[in-house]
């Protein structure tokens, strides 16, 4: 396989398409908590890697290290692009009322609100420590894999990864915010401890 991406075989890259593309959608998602730009982080990863075929190594495993080292980066350059447009919109006007779709987006509300809950959570952990959890816990990772896909050191996948999971079982274990507060506000009571689960559920996989 790697022999034939090397030399631009068109048939093979699209076997790694079929093989890693869900794996390099959902690790975007978990980087970027958006959908479409999990999709554009996603089209970009496969377009760097044709582009870049010719920097695969002749010897070795799989290639979904490498295109989730590539998905890793597109995630970020993704997230700085929302921080930009935000702090434009921020200078601009007030937005203008449209439509309430509400009946026809009611299905994806409860999606929506756990993908906001899982990516709040690892927005709370360093950029680097995000990486590395999201490789070596979500995306299944070994130290090795997860150290080919960032150009790092195993040991520091290990130290990095010790350190994401601390901080997680802080979250886990942390009472949700806003306790004592006279007037809390709605959900944000539940969220938080959603946000503490899925926290512990990231420590209970790592540990598998």
């Amino acid at each position: 396989m790697r022999t034939r991406i090397r030399s631009g075989d068109r048939a093979a890259f699209a076997d790694l398409y079929d093989r890693h593309a869900r794996a390099v959608y959902n690790h975007a998602l978990r980087l970027t908590g958006n959908w479409s730009d999990a999709e554009e982080a996603m089209s970009e990863t496969f377009l760097a890697a044709w582009r870049t075929r010719e920097s695969v190594e002749p010897e070795g495993g799989s290639l979904r290290p490498w295109l989730l080292g590539i998905a890793t980066n597109k995630a970020h350059n993704a997230n700085r692009g929302v921080r930009r447009r935000l702090a434009f919109l921020a200078r601009g006007t007030e937005p203008r009322q449209v439509e309430d779709f509400a009946d026809e987006t009611a299905g994806r509300i409860d999606d929506a609100r756990r993908l906001a809950v899982v990516h709040d959570a690892l927005c709370r952990l360093r950029r680097q420590d995000r990486e590395v959890i999201a490789l070596c816990v979500a995306a299944g990772l070994d130290y090795r894999q997860a150290a080919e896909a960032l150009g790092i050191p195993v040991g520091t996948v290990r130290s990095r990864l010790s350190r994401a999971r601390a901080r997680l079982a802080r979250i886990s274990s942390a009472p949700p915010r806003g306790r004592g507060r006279k007037a809390e506000p709605p959900g944000v009571r539940g969220e938080m401890e959603s946000e503490a689960a899925f926290a512990a559920l990231f420590l209970r996989e790592e540990t598998r």
